[in-house]
C-alpha cells in the first residue's frame, strides 16, 4: 500500500487531530453569522416597518421591511461566488475569518443606524446598503465552515460533524430571539437596537477561536499535488452545473420553508392576533433550542442510513405539514402554535439542515468543492429570501391559503431534486471506505 492511501486510510478512520476544534470553531462562527442575519428577519418582522417606513399602511410596511430582507439574500449568491472562488484557490480558512469580520461590522451599524424620524429617506437607503453588505459576508461564510469541518472530520461521521456547524443556524436564532424575548416589552427602540450591538460580544469570541484552527488537510493535499484549478468557478461551473443545479432545488426545500415558519409566521401571527408576540418569540426559542441538539442527531443518522434517504422523508413531510400548519395556528391556542414551530423547525427543518453539510461536500470533488457547494447553497438563499416577500403578497390576496400553497411548493421541489440527485453515503460507499480503513491497518 502506498503511503498516500496510507494516509487516505487514516484520515477516513481518524479524521484529523483538529477535527473537533475545527467543528467547534465553525459553530461558532456560523452561529454569530446566522444570529445577526436571523435577527435582522425578526427586526424586520416586528419593528422595521414603522422604524424606516413610517406613513404607509401595515401590509405596505411589512412588505418594504421584508423587501430589505431579501435584498441581504440576492446578494449572497455574489458572496458565495467570491467566498468558494477564494476558499478553493487560498485556502479555507482565510474566509472564514474575513466574512466574519464583515458581517459583524455591519451587524453594529444596523444597532446605530438613525430612523425615519431622524434623519428622512437617508434612514431606509442606509439599511439597503448594509443589508447588501451583510448578503456578501454571509454568503461566504457558509462554503467554508462546511468544507473545513467535512474536510477535517473522519470519513465514517462526517454527517455527525458536518451537522455541528449546521446546528449553528437553530443556536444563532436561538441567541437572536432569546434577546429580542427579552427586549420585547421595552415599547421603545432599544427594543431592536440591542441585538444588533449585542452581537460584537460573539464576534470577538468568534474571531479568536477561528483564527486559532488549522487549514483544510484536504485543501493543502490538492495543494501540493498541484491539483487546485486556476479557476474553480469557471471549472465548476463547466463540469457540474448539473449538480448545481440540484443542489439549488435540494436547498430550497430547506431555506424557503424555514423562513415561511421563522419570519412570515411571526408576523402573521401578530397582525391577525392570533396569540401575543411573546407566545410566537417563546415558539420560536424553544423550537431552536430543540434545534440545536436535533440538526446534530439528523446529521449523524445520514452516516448510518444515508443522505438522500432522510432528505426524501423531510422534503415529503413539508408537503403533509403546509396545511396543518395554518390549521394550528389559527386555533389561536398557544399550545398548538408552539408546538408547529416545533415540527416545523427541529423536526423538519433540521432534518434537511443535517443532511446539507456532507451530502452537498460530497456531490464535488476536493478542488472545486467550496465553489460548487456554496454556489448552490446561496443561490438557493437568494431565491429563498424573497419568500416571506411572496408569503406576505400572497396571504393579502388568498389569504393563509396561499402561504401554504408557497411552503408546499417549496417542499415539493426539494423532493424532486432529491429523486434526481445521486446518494454519496449509499451502502456501497460506506463499504467501499471500511475497505480502505482495512486495507490500510
Amino acid at each position: 500500500m502506498s503511503a498516500l492511501t496510507q494516509s487516505h486510510a487514516k484520515q477516513a478512520e481518524q479524521g484529523s487531530p483538529d477535527k473537533l476544534k475545527v467543528a467547534i470553531g465553525s459553530a461558532v462562527g456560523t452561529t454569530i453569522e446566522n444570529y445577526d442575519f436571523l435577527a435582522y428577519g425578526t427586526a424586520a418582522a416586528l419593528y422595521f416597518g414603522t422604524a424606516f417606513f413610517p406613513g404607509q399602511d401595515p401590509v405596505a410596511a411589512t412588505l418594504l421591511a421584508f423587501a430589505t430582507l431579501a435584498v441581504g439574500f440576492a446578494m449572497r449568491p455574489l458572496g458565495g461566488l467570491i467566498g468558494g472562488y477564494l476558499g478553493d484557490k487560498y485556502g479555507r480558512k482565510p474566509v472564514l475569518v474575513g466574512a466574519l469580520l464583515v458581517m459583524g461590522f455591519a451587524t453594529f451599524l444596523i444597532g446605530v443606524l438613525p430612523t425615519y424620524q431622524q434623519v428622512g429617506v437617508l434612514a431606509p437607503i442606509l439599511l439597503v446598503a448594509i443589508r447588501i453588505i451583510q448578503g456578501l459576508a454571509f454568503g461566504a461564510e457558509w462554503g467554508g465552515a462546511i468544507m473545513m469541518t467535512f474536510e477535517h472530520a473522519p470519513w465514517r461521521q462526517r454527517g455527525r460533524y458536518t451537522g455541528i456547524p449546521q446546528a449553528g443556524v437553530p443556536l444563532g436564532l436561538l441567541l437572536a430571539n432569546l434577546v429580542f424575548l427579552a427586549t420585547t416589552g421595552w415599547n421603545n427602540e432599544w427594543s431592536w437596537r440591542v441585538p444588533f450591538l449585542a452581537s460584537s460580544i460573539l464576534i470577538i469570541a468568534g474571531i479568536i477561536i477561528r483564527m486559532k484552527v488549522s487549514e483544510s488537510p484536504e485543501f493543502e493535499e490538492t495543494k501540493a499535488k498541484g491539483e487546485l484549478v486556476k479557476n474553480p468557478l469557471l471549472t465548476v461551473i463547466k463540469n457540474d452545473w448539473r449538480t448545481i443545479l440540484r443542489v439549488i432545488g435540494l436547498r430550497l426545500a430547506e431555506s424557503g420553508g424555514f423562513y415561511v415558519i421563522v419570519t412570515y409566521l411571526l408576523s402573521y401571527i401578530v397582525a391577525n392576533k392570533l396569540v401575543d408576540r411573546q407566545t410566537g418569540l417563546t415558539g420560536l426559542v424553544l423550537a431552536a433550542a430543540l434545534g440545536v441538539v436535533t440538526t446534530i442527531l439528523w446529521g449523524r443518522l445520514t452516516d448510518s442510513i444515508g443522505r438522500r434517504k432522510l432528505y426524501i422523508i423531510g422534503s415529503a413531510g413539508i408537503i403533509l405539514f403546509g396545511v396543518p400548519m395554518f390549521l394550528m395556528v389559527n386555533t389561536g391556542v398557544p399550545f398548538l402554535v408552539i408546538l408547529v414551530y416545533i415540527i416545523g423547525l427541529p423536526v423538519l427543518h433540521d432534518m434537511l439542515a443535517g443532511s446539507q453539510g456532507a451530502w452537498f461536500s460530497e456531490l464535488f470533488p476536493a478542488n472545486t468543492r467550496t465553489s460548487g457547494a456554496s454556489i448552490g447553497y446561496q443561490f438557493s438563499a437568494a431565491i429563498s429570501g424573497f419568500i416571506p416577500l411572496i408569503a406576505a403578497a400572497t396571504a393579502a390576496a388568498w389569504g393563509w391559503s396561499g402561504v401554504s400553497i408557497v411552503y408546499m411548493a417549496c417542499g415539493a421541489i426539494g423532493l424532486i431534486a432529491a429523486l434526481v440527485t445521486r446518494e454519496t453515503w449509499g451502502k456501497r460507499e460506506r463499504a467501499a471506505v471500511d475497505e480502505l480503513i482495512t486495507e490500510g491497518k
